[in-house]
């Protein structure tokens, strides 16, 4: 296992299923500091890290159900158990948050959310946090999803929560392993794009999805507060 001295080595495992329309490689490489060492992963084509080389692990978003896993997500699954096990710091985000509650603490706590949360919503602090921020602080992220956490208190503390959503953010309890169900790594440009790519593939949601592109764009940057903190994190040597 890499050293506290060594330069981060970042495994992001691509969960993306469209990678020409949603590119969650390109949004989270593009937000780690340019000293860092990073490796992409396709989950989708069962390719996964080898955690002895890494340092930290990043779960993207995705356009698969977690309520209809197939086999590639098992694997994954397998994957954050294995890195929680091992100490690493892990960063889910939309899809891989849910992954994160999925692996962690069991499928019964992912659950279809009852109305799509789509467009950029303010999150709720439940408290102070260096990945967040202040509780007094209402950032507002890019958001897109149609499954979501539920009640997993014992296993999670929640970070945040927003109007449509309970469990906006979590991290498990005593470890570094965090979960985000909104898209702080995508930017207001990329995030239009995608949704105008969406709309016209005629994506489920089509509705909120309009809805999004008319109502105007709101991103407080969270994600260059999120890197940071989540990189200071090391597994112990």
């Amino acid at each position: 296992m890499p050293t506290r001295g060594e330069p981060c080595r970042v495994a992001i495992i691509d969960n993306s299923i469209m990678p020409d329309v949603y590119r969650p490689v390109e949004h989270w490489s593009g937000a780690l500091p340019p000293e860092s060492d990073w490796q992409a992963f396709s989950a989708r084509r069962h390719v996964f890290p080898n955690l002895r080389h890494h340092t930290h692990v990043i779960l993207t978003g995705s356009e698969a159900s977690i309520l209809e896993p197939d086999p590639w997500v098992l694997e994954e699954a397998d994957v954050v158990r294995e890195a929680v096990e091992r100490g690493l710091p892990v960063l889910g985000s939309c899809w891989g948050h849910q992954l994160l509650a999925f692996a962690l603490a069991g499928p019964e706590h992912v659950a279809r959310s009852s109305r799509p949360e789509i467009g950029w919503i303010r999150l709720r602090l439940t408290g102070d946090n260096d990945l967040l921020g202040r509780a007094s602080e209402t950032p507002a992220t890019f958001s897109i999803h149609f499954d979501e956490v539920r009640d997993v208190g014992r296993a999670f503390d929640v970070l945040a929560s927003s109007e449509g959503c309970p469990i906006q953010a979590m991290q498990l309890r005593g470890r570094p392993v965090w979960g985000l169900q909104g898209h702080p790594e995508v930017d207001v440009t990329a995030a239009r794009q995608f949704l105008r790519d969406l709309a016209d593939l005629g994506f489920k949601g089509r509705d909120e999805i309009l809805e999004a592109l008319s109502s105007p764009p709101l991103d407080s940057g969270l994600i260059h507060k999120i890197i940071p903190a989540f990189l200071r994190h090391r597994a112990p040597a």
